[in-house]
């Protein structure tokens, strides 16, 4: 079982932003829950997701795929997805497998929600 915290936000544009914080391990036994969560979200509040990954000390390559799946799904939409405050012993799995390249990432969750969500493919 995944803890996720949940948090929305009106950018000064007028758009919501939902932040999850998940926290615990990002891995084979919970990626799906926050796969569900990750498409629950995107599909009935908002297209603009932050994911706070503070609280995640490891992440696997389920846990990366359930993120590939909701930048995909938010990307579908015209949406953003970002990441921000990754913790430092997963920051590794991003590195090692490019994925830091693939996603929008951000120091902070205040860096995340700055500025106009923009889609991935523009």
């Amino acid at each position: 079982m995944i803890q996720i915290e949940q948090k929305t936000y009106t950018t000064q544009d007028g758009n919501t932003v939902i932040v999850l914080i998940p926290t615990g391990r990002l891995d084979i036994t919970t990626a799906w829950q926050f796969r569900l969560k990750l498409q629950e979200c995107i599909s009935k509040l908002s297209r603009h997701v932050v994911v706070n990954l503070g609280q995640v000390n490891f992440i696997d390559s389920s846990g990366l795929t359930s993120l590939v799946a909701g930048m995909r799904d938010a990307d579908k939409v015209k949406g953003s997805f970002r990441i921000c405050n990754v913790h430092p012993e997963a920051k590794l799995v991003f590195e090692v497998t490019m994925m830091d390249t693939v996603f929008e990432i951000f120091e902070t969750e205040d860096e995340a929600l700055e500025g106009e969500p923009r889609s991935i493919a523009s």
